[in-house]
């Protein structure tokens, strides 16, 4: 990793930590720390459950105990176990729980506002555009993609979204049965592959690979409308081309649908070349390759 970039990230930490309080044991004054009140606005105006916040928030069970345990005494917060599983636990903010929230909000956006105001009109939207940009980039960094079993339950979502997409997308629809077969089997070490991107421990994209000795398929390739515009597709193409590197495949191939045309200029920016139908895939229009 580039030595100047580490640095750089390491001064925007220091700067952003300090410009919006959170090295504060008192953040916004409210006699609490930044990881207290952001467990608040986590929580909401609802329910939640323990193992969503963990998730969300990037926390281990203990620390989130401790962060519920302090809001608990302060009388902000109520941890129920749920009626129909005793497994699962919510927290939810009592009455004072929600003034507080309400109080955090005010006293926020006064903190926003304070941020923007000594800059001119210009700078400020310079900076909210930056800030937008950064976040996004963020948000990518903390996606997780993992080599799954297409049984488990998080890669059978994104399998049943892809094909819900490609139906909804398709003008006639789509039928796995009559496309090219990708079975669980298929998609199984020695046999291919499957990658499943999660955010936040929840499953938002899958890309496939079917392997044919030195030459392999891409297949299933899916990306939830939520995270879209974040790079996830062309991380997840890449991810398979270094698995395939990895098997010794030379050649990739694909084919695709010409409604998907996102894909397709996916497919032309990372290298690929349109050739020749190379299969009988009923709902093909275009036929990809690229070597390695």
């Amino acid at each position: 990793m580039d030595v100047a970039a580490v640095e750089q990230v390491r001064r925007f930490n220091r700067t952003v930590t300090q410009r919006i309080g959170a090295l504060d044991d008192a953040y916004l004054a409210r006699g609490r720390s930044l990881g207290q009140s952001r467990l608040l606005w986590e929580i909401g105006t609802g329910a939640s459950e323990l193992r969503a916040l963990r998730s969300r928030l990037d926390l281990d069970s203990g620390y989130l105990s401790r962060l519920l345990r302090a809001l608990r005494a302060e009388g902000l917060v109520v941890v129920e176990t749920d009626e129909a599983d005793a497994r699962v636990r919510t927290a939810r903010l009592t009455p004072a729980g929600l003034a507080e929230l309400a109080q955090l909000d005010r006293l926020s956006d006064e903190l926003a506002t304070s941020i923007l105001s000594p800059l001119n009109e210009k700078q400020r939207d310079r900076l909210v555009a930056a800030m937008g940009e950064v976040e996004r980039l963020l948000v990518a960094s903390m996606v997780d993609v993992d080599v799954v079993d297409p049984r488990q339950p998080d890669a059978r979502f994104c399998l049943d979204a892809y094909f819900a997409d490609l139906a909804a997308r398709f003008p006639g629809g789509f039928d796995p049965a009559r496309s090219i077969s990708a079975e669980d089997k298929e998609l199984t070490l020695p046999s291919g592959l499957l990658l499943v991107a999660r955010l936040h421990g929840e499953p938002v994209g899958c890309g496939a690979l079917k392997f044919r000795g030195e030459l392999a398929e891409v297949k299933r390739m899916w990306v939830s409308p939520d995270v879209r515009g974040l790079g996830l597709g062309r991380r997840l193409l890449a991810e398979l081309e270094t698995h395939a590197v990895s098997y010794k495949v030379r050649t990739l191939r694909l084919e695709t649908n010409g409604t998907l045309t996102e894909a397709i200029g996916l497919y032309l920016a990372a290298g690929y070349r349109e050739v020749e139908a190379f299969n009988d895939e009923h709902y093909a229009q275009h036929w990809f390759e690229k070597a390695l």
